[in-house]
């Protein structure tokens, strides 16, 4: 069964200690993998999407790295404003009416 898994659920980090979220999956064809930010009260705002094993995107204090099983979120430096929701998604390949959604049992909370 395909799925997503993320991990740790939270993370309590002092400015400056870097750290990473790591997001595994099953997805037998993917599409592609897309990272969220989410504040309190406010939608998911989108930061990233991977689409093959061994690409790297950047933005300011977070990167996003991707593997066939796998993908971090890596935050150097954090400072306060980072603190939020961070969620992964997998995007699958398939055919109109025959998609599957993939559950993300967990978001990292980060403080």
């Amino acid at each position: 069964e395909d799925q997503v898994t993320q991990s740790p659920e939270a993370l309590r980090l002092q400015e400056g200690q870097s750290s990473s979220l790591n997001c595994s999956y099953t997805a037998s064809n993917l599409r592609g993998l897309l990272w969220y930010r989410q504040d309190p009260g406010k939608g998911p705002e989108f930061l990233f999407i991977l689409y093959s094993a061994g690409e790297e995107k950047e933005k300011e204090r977070l990167k996003a790295t991707l593997t066939k099983k796998e993908s971090f979120l890596h935050i150097t430096g954090p400072k306060p404003e980072d603190s939020a929701t961070y969620l992964c998604a997998v995007q699958a390949q398939c055919s109109p009416g025959t998609c599957n959604l993939y559950q993300n049992s967990a978001a990292a909370d980060l403080e």
